[in-house]
Order: structure tokens, then sequence, then C-alpha cells
């Protein structure tokens, strides 16, 4: 679209030169930090794209004082903080502030609220992933718009305090005092760049077949022996959020409307987190998308369940729209 009219601005700088590849290096890094910023993946890819439009119009003033890498990622930053003026965070429920549900409580819904999204693992860089996680990208959406932006360029990107001060137009002192107050937040919740799990292993991967197991046979017993104890559920939309097994346990039993067999799920990974796109039966007997759950682990036990409602998750994972009626989950033989 661009790369004929930029390669006359640019003659000096290779890199600059050839738009496309400049584009497909950096894009899967820079749509993680948008979504960083913005907690939204269909937010993220306008901002990576509003990036290199800018970064177009920007080339013929690029003198190489940093690499193109620094200054794409400078003006990303830049265009994700204009993006946050007057827009509110996107939070989990969880991250509300309110008090657990019990499994009888009647669900209740926000329209107004912008909620935080799952993003695919296809979407980002692998060496990006330790470092979108979703309770670290929903801690970050605490973070005035500011503060987000210096821990993350600080805490994740490793750049300097000098580099950072740079890219947000202020002072070294300033994003000192930003960090701290960033970290001193994010410390309350207990969670940093590098709270991360490792690899899953062959305990975890039996548990999570199990796990799609009992939800297609829709035994309740058998889930609630998979959850951590003091585990917590959330699923935006609703405002609800629960806490320990045996509630969530009840709030299957009682909430969901399918029964057994008319629940499969197919694996994904989300937020380098393992993730399962769970379908409902329909009256005709196929199977529509219901809900996506990204699973956050304790050992071979569930700590934390989101699960995001609405097909648009399923089509930005790539999962089917439907499935057959005489589909099956493969492990359950």
């Amino acid at each position: 679209m661009v790369t004929g009219q930029l390669t006359d601005l640019t003659a000096g700088n290779d890199e600059l030169a050839d738009f496309d590849a400049l584009t497909g290096r950096y894009q899967r890094e820079l749509m993680a930090h948008c979504y960083r910023m913005s907690g939204s993946v269909h937010e993220a890819e306008d901002l990576v794209q509003e990036t290199f439009l800018r970064a177009w119009k920007a080339s013929a003033s690029f003198q190489g004082r940093s690499s193109v890498r620094t200054w794409l990622y400078k003006i990303a930053t830049n265009v994700c903080l204009t993006n946050l003026e007057g827009r509110p965070r996107r939070p989990l429920p969880t991250g509300l502030g309110t008090a657990d549900s019990l499994a009888g409580d009647a669900l209740e819904q926000d329209a107004e609220i912008p909620w935080l999204e799952p993003i695919p693992d296809t979407a980002v860089e692998v060496a990006e992933r330790d470092t979108i996680r979703l309770a670290f990208v929903a801690a970050l959406q605490h973070l005035p718009a500011r503060q987000r932006a210096v821990l993350i360029l600080r805490d994740v990107l490793r750049w300097s305090a000098a580099e950072t001060a740079t890219a947000l137009d202020t002072t070294t002192a300033a994003v000192n005092s930003a960090l701290q107050r960033a970290h001193a937040q994010m410390a309350e919740r207990g969670l940093t760049p590098d709270t991360v799990e490792q690899e899953l292993d062959e305990g975890q991967q039996r548990m999570l077949d199990a796990y799609l197991e009992a939800f297609w046979a829709k035994d309740v017993d058998r889930i609630v022996q998979l959850l951590q104890y003091d585990a917590t559920w959330d699923m935006p939309p609703f405002l609800n959020h629960y806490r320990g097994a045996e509630n969530i346990g009840e709030l299957i039993s009682t909430k969901c409307p399918g029964g057994v067999h008319d629940m499969p799920m197919l694996r994904t990974v989300a937020n380098g987190q393992p993730a399962f796109g769970l379908y409902m039966r329909q009256p005709d007997g196929h199977f529509e998308p219901f809900h996506m759950q990204v699973l956050d682990l304790d050992g071979t036990k569930v700590r934390h369940v989101t699960a995001f409602f609405g097909a648009e998750h399923f089509a930005r994972f790539g999962l089917p729209d439907r499935l057959p009626a005489d589909y099956r989950p493969a492990s359950t033989g």
C-alpha cells in the first residue's frame, strides 16, 4: 500500500525502505505491546495499524538515533496513550471490588463495561507470551495509563529510565517515580511480569484431558475435584464472580443449560495459558459456541477460570462456528 512511496523517503535506511518486511518483522511484538496497554485484541489490531501509518508518515524525519524497533515502540506507546485518554479501564469481574457471588444469586450484566479480552497465542511472538498472561494484563489495567506505559517499557521491554523518559517526553525522575507507584500497586496483587507458569507437564496434560471429559459428561463432582478448593471463576459480561470449588460446582450444576454430552470443548491456548472453547448443543442436535475458558493452573489443580462469553472469541482463535451433531471429543473414546 505504501511501500513504493516509503522507499523514496527512506533511501538511506534499508530497514525502513522495505515497509512490507518492516511490518512483518514487528507486527506480532507490537500487537503484544498494544494488547498489554489496551486489554483489547481488536483495539490492539487497530493501534498497530495506526502505529505503522504514523511511522510511514514520519519516516522521512527518522535520523537513526535509535533502532527502528525502539522508534516503533515509542510511536506505538504514544498511540496507545492517546487511545486511552478518557476511556475506562478493561477489568475482569474479579477486579471490580465487589463481593463474591453464591451459585444461587441472580446473574447480573452491565453493558457499559468494556471487558478485558483474551488474546490468541498465535497473534504474538513466542517470547512475548510470558508477559501477556491474563492475570498480569488484568492487573495492568488498574494502573493509570502513563504508569502502565512506564512499567511495560521498563519491566517488560527492559528499557532504561532514560530511554523510557525520551519515549514519553518526560524526565527520568518522573519515570522512576511512576515505576515505583506502579510496582506498589502490582505488588498488592502479587503480580510481576515474571509471574508465569512453566510448560505443562504430563500430569497437567492429563488433568486437562480429565477436565474436558468431565464437562462432556457434565460430571460436576469430577469438575469440583479438578478445581483448587478455593478456586475462583468469573465470566464476563456477567458481573458475578465465584470463589470455592463447591460453589463453582453448584453454579455449573444449576446455571449451565447443558446436560450430559451437550458440552464438547476444543483445546486452544490464550494468553500463554491452557484454554478451551466450550460448545453447547442446540435443539436440532448440532453444537454452537457458548464460552471460552482460560485456565490458570496450580500444579494439577485449576486455580482460576475466566469464561468469556461471545462467539467472536471463537472466530479470533480459529475455532469452528459450529460442530456437527455427531461430534465426540477425541479423548472420551
